[in-house]
């Protein structure tokens, strides 16, 4: 039997796992790394970081597992989208990886719309000028980093530079790529018009492929890093929540699922191109080749509860330590037993602006209806419910669209909570379904090298072969009704204080 490794490079960490050919899980091992936040609003991380790590993990799986590097038939990556990577000619780091929750571009959002058209731009792309996307940071840096743009040779998104450093090939595939505001969604390629408009030299962007495509082979120097075998092949890979919906079998029409991870996503397959020219949701190409998705992003989704968790319930974490279980799992406890509603307490979770279905990067998180009498835990479950109501703005565009699903999986660390899983079921109004297997995107990007390698017909077929239904949450709907008052509410909120967000983003914080 042979084996096929994903590797997932997270915002907070990478993952990194071993499967065989059936999908179970041989080993597996993550590594943490830092984010930095210069001011308000940035958020950066050093890719190197994202390097060590992926050879740290690499070479832990192949170390614990007790097979043979040349027994791995391929290597799949997936990572977090929208990453602005640039690299000298030779190769070398020019500064730390803009993120994909960076807020600083909104001018040049601005100038991209001017440049290309609104209507045209959603037309080409089939999304609006984000501040998250790729393009809005290369303008960015060209404008306010003039010196860095010039030493520029390479652009790559975050898992792409880990292609380059496996492989030593500037790549990248079309779910990853579609989301940097300058790939013609239908035709599947870069847009010459969009480059042309924005002078950016097409000769800096990575080759295209297809998600389950070879592109390169690991390199003598990265198996030395890494304990691979030279020339195992790496394929395309996906972007993180295009590798998901591998991971869990969103690769035919009528299944969707929801991940809660550091971000919130709703993410549904489809056979066509499906454009919300309002520009609330996007739409990616698929890792399925000839295939599309339409999906949203909150930008604060586990970050909101994690920014909670580190924030305030320190003693939480040291019990937890001290006992050896999960700290998220002793919070659960505390706050199933508050009332839905939090006891009249509604969290807006704005914490670092929002895209979807708001596309505000000055919108902040409110906590909205607190009193003397609540308490941390409230707080707590106020802010679970808060990205609960926020997926739910999304679920309700991607009806209205027309999109097609009837199954809903959840996924990510949020995915993970019986408690935090039954608020999406009753809040939604739908079952929600959690798969056997946990690994996401990193079984994603394996069935796709998996395909690369010959494992698997198509990508269809490798998840047949490896993805199987657990657990079920249906909806109560007595749950539901009382969950829609606070909904209700919680969409007034953002319009109530748009203007305010606008004000307290132009207020200029003077050092004392």
């Amino acid at each position: 039997m042979g084996y096929l490794i994903g590797i997932d490079v997270g915002t907070s960490g990478t993952k990194t796992v071993l499967f065989d050919e059936s999908g179970a899980v041989k080993a597996s091992a993550t590594a943490e790394y830092p984010l930095y936040q210069p001011q308000n609003g940035w958020a950066e991380q050093e890719p190197r970081d994202w390097w060590n790590a992926v050879c740290e993990t690499v070479a832990q799986i192949i170390g614990t597992s007790g097979i043979q590097a040349k027994e791995i038939r391929g290597v799949g990556i997936s990572g977090q989208m929208h990453g602005l990577v640039m690299l000298t000619k030779e190769g070398e780091v020019i500064r730390n990886a803009i993120l994909w929750c960076d807020g600083r571009t909104s001018e040049e959002c601005e100038e991209i719309t001017q440049a290309v058209g609104k209507e045209r731009l959603i037309e080409i792309t089939a999304n609006p000028a984000v501040t998250g996307f790729t393009a809005g940071k290369i303008l960015w840096v060209r404008k306010h980093e003039p010196q860095n743009y010039e030493r520029c040779a390479h652009i790559l998104l975050p898992k792409d530079y880990i292609r380059y450093m496996l492989t030593g090939e500037y790549a990248t595939e079309v779910s990853d790529a579609s989301g940097m505001n300058m790939l013609d969604i239908t035709k599947r390629k870069w847009s010459e018009e969009i480059l042309d408009k924005l002078e950016i030299d097409s000769a800096i962007l990575g080759r295209m492929y297809e998600s389950c495509e070879i592109t390169g082979t690991v390199s003598e120097q990265a198996a030395r890093l890494t304990g691979l075998a030279p020339g195992t092949l790496v394929v395309g890979g996906a972007g993180d929540n295009a590798a998901a919906a591998v991971g869990t079998g969103v690769v035919r029409e009528g299944k969707a699922f929801t991940t809660i991870g550091t971000s919130g996503v709703i993410f549904a397959h489809s056979n066509r191109v499906t454009i919300d020219k309002a520009g609330r949701v996007h739409t990616f190409c698929a890792a399925v080749p000839d295939a599309w998705a339409v999906m949203s992003c909150t930008l604060a989704a586990g970050f909101s509860l994690k920014w909670y968790r580190d924030t305030f319930c320190t003693a939480e974490i040291e019990v937890a330590q001290g006992i050896g279980v999960d700290s998220y799992l002793l919070l659960n406890e505390q706050i199933a037993r508050l009332p839905i509603g939090s006891d009249k307490l509604v969290f807006a979770p704005y914490l670092m602006g929002e895209r979807s279905p708001l596309l505000d990067e000055n919108a902040r998180g409110v906590f909205f209806g607190l009193s003397a009498r609540h308490t941390k835990y409230h707080l707590l479950r106020a802010v679970m419910e808060g990205v609960t109501f926020s997926q739910r703005q999304c679920y309700d565009v991607l009806r209205e669209m027309g999109v097609p699903f009837t199954q809903m999986l959840a996924t990510g660390g949020g995915g993970k909570s019986p408690l935090w899983r039954q608020m999406l079921a009753d809040v939604y109004g739908c079952p929600v379904i959690t798969l056997k297997a946990q690994e996401g995107p990193a079984l994603g990007v394996a069935v796709l090298a998996g395909v690369g390698a010959g494992v698997y017909a198509s990508v269809e077929e490798g998840c047949e072969a490896v993805i199987q239904v657990d657990t079920e949450q249906r909806p109560d709907t007595a749950c539901s009704a009382e969950y829609e008052k606070y909904y209700r509410l919680y969409q007034k909120i953002y319009p109530a204080l748009k203007e305010q967000f606008q004000q307290l983003a132009e207020i200029e914080c003077e050092k004392i």
